[in-house]
């Protein structure tokens, strides 16, 4: 399994890694700043592949903060690998997160940050967003980074295959449209459920703009995030919603 690592914007890189049992990409995000940040830890059994990428670039025990969407093997499934490694490092999450999930599992209490609310690691800026079932999980939330406008959207914009490219700029809503019928038909359906909440966020998170979309699974996207999530938001209301046009509270 090779792991390739990418600057993908100024200080964050993308280490990926293929593993062809679920002709998936898993890739962590690590942000080079006074208080270093890694988004998602990926699984257990990955931890040293992903301990020696983050050297190449910081010394691991220097990691202060780890995130990540939801609670999942992938998204924090080592959680307690990296605080044994990082003395001063302490994950960060919703309250809900907090509350039903990561002050069991931790090792270290979790600093949980309300909705809308920023963590600074030095010379970046990071807006927790509350994001329930959003791309799935009720504890849910994605990050946005105010300098580069980065949205780490983990699951959401997810691409089957070894995809070779860590960014692009090209539509990727085919591909993930493709991912999705895929999965619908087999044990992974349901994965991304559709809810009178999945609609109002993404549409929420266009109207944030950002220009970089780190991606959890293929390729990261460079260009109109606005209208990247829009149509996002259109491709989870045919395929997902069968074209229902849900509002939260209503029919």
């Amino acid at each position: 399994m090779q792991t390739n690592i990418d600057e993908i914007a100024p200080d964050l890189f993308r280490i990926s890694a293929y593993i062809p049992k679920a002709d998936l990409q898993f890739n962590q995000f690590l942000v080079r700043d006074d208080e270093p940040l890694l988004f998602h830890t990926g699984l257990r059994g990955m931890f040293p592949r992903v301990r020696d990428a983050v050297a190449t670039i910081i010394n691991p025990s220097d990691i202060r903060w780890i995130s990540f969407s939801h609670f999942e093997g992938d998204e924090c499934g080592s959680l307690n690998e990296w605080l044994k490694l990082a003395p001063r490092a302490k994950p960060f999450c919703g309250i809900i997160g907090s509350m039903i999930n990561i002050d069991d599992f931790s090792d270290r209490r979790s600093h949980v940050l309300p909705e809308g609310e920023v963590l600074s690691t030095g010379r970046y800026r990071f807006r927790f967003l509350e994001t329930p079932h959003v791309p799935h999980g009720w504890d849910a939330g994605l990050l946005l980074e105010e300098k580069e406008r980065t949205l780490f959207c983990s699951d959401l914009f997810m691409q089957q295959g070894d995809i070779e490219a860590a960014v692009v700029s090209d539509d990727i809503l085919p591909q993930t449209r493709s991912t999705i019928l895929n999965y619908e038909g087999g044990p992974l359906a349901h994965g991304l459920p559709f809810t009178p909440h999945t609609l109002p966020t993404l549409r929420r998170l266009a109207e944030l703009q950002p220009r970089l979309l780190a991606v959890m699974h293929g390729s990261s996207y460079l260009g109109d995030g606005r209208e990247a999530l829009h149509g996002l938001a259109d491709l989870h209301r045919e395929v997902l919603g069968n074209g229902r046009e849900w509002e939260v509270g209503g029919q």
